[in-house]
C-alpha cells in the first residue's frame, strides 16, 4: 500500500509540473513580465481583457460568432503590437483518442491561424501546436469541463524569446 501512495504521489506531482508553462511570456513567466492588465501594449493586457482563447462545439473545428469577434480583437492588438510573436495551441476534451483529439486539436489551431492572418496578421508571426487531449484546462467528466477544454489558446511571447 506504501509503494502505491508514494506512485501515485509521484504521478501527481509530475501531471502538476505539466500543468505549466514557465517562461511563456520571457523573463521566467512571472507576473512582471506580464506587464500590467491595465497596459494595451501588454500580454496581460491581451490574456486578461481582450482573452487569449476561444471554444469549440463538440468535435468542430469552427470558429463561433462569439470566437470570431475574440479573434477580430486579438488580430487587432497583434498588428497594434508588432514585436509579439503568437504560437495557438489547440486543445479537445478528453473523449476519444488520443490520435483523433490531436488532429483535432490542429484542426482547430489551424482555424485560429488562418482566421487571424486573414484579419491581416503575418503568418511568420503566427505557428500552430496541438495537444490533443494531454492538456486539459478542467478535470472532470461532465459538460463543463469537457466544454473549457475544447479551446484554442494564443499565447504571446516577443519576437526572438520562444
Amino acid at each position: 500500500m506504501r509503494l502505491q501512495t508514494k506512485l501515485l504521489f509521484i504521478a501527481a506531482t509530475v501531471i502538476l509540473a505539466a500543468c505549466t508553462t514557465p517562461g511563456r511570456f520571457g523573463a521566467g513567466g512571472n507576473e512582471a513580465a506580464l506587464g500590467a492588465a491595465s497596459d494595451p501594449t501588454s500580454p496581460a493586457y491581451f490574456q486578461q481583457t481582450i482573452g487569449d482563447r476561444v471554444l469549440f462545439a463538440v468535435n468542430e473545428s469552427t470558429l463561433s460568432e462569439e470566437a470570431q469577434a475574440i479573434l477580430r480583437e486579438q488580430a487587432a492588438w497583434l498588428l497594434a503590437n508588432p514585436e509579439y510573436t503568437a504560437v495557438i495551441e489547440g486543445h479537445a476534451d478528453e473523449r476519444g483518442t488520443r490520435e483523433y483529439n490531436l488532429a483535432l486539436g490542429a484542426r482547430r489551431a489551424n482555424a485560429v491561424y488562418e482566421f487571424l492572418v486573414a484579419q491581416g496578421v503575418s503568418p511568420d508571426r503566427l505557428r500552430t501546436v496541438s495537444y490533443g487531449k494531454e492538456r486539459p484546462l478542467a478535470i472532470c467528466s461532465n459538460e463543463s469541463c469537457y466544454a473549457q477544454n475544447r479551446r484554442a489558446v494564443t499565447v504571446i511571447t516577443l519576437a526572438g524569446t520562444s
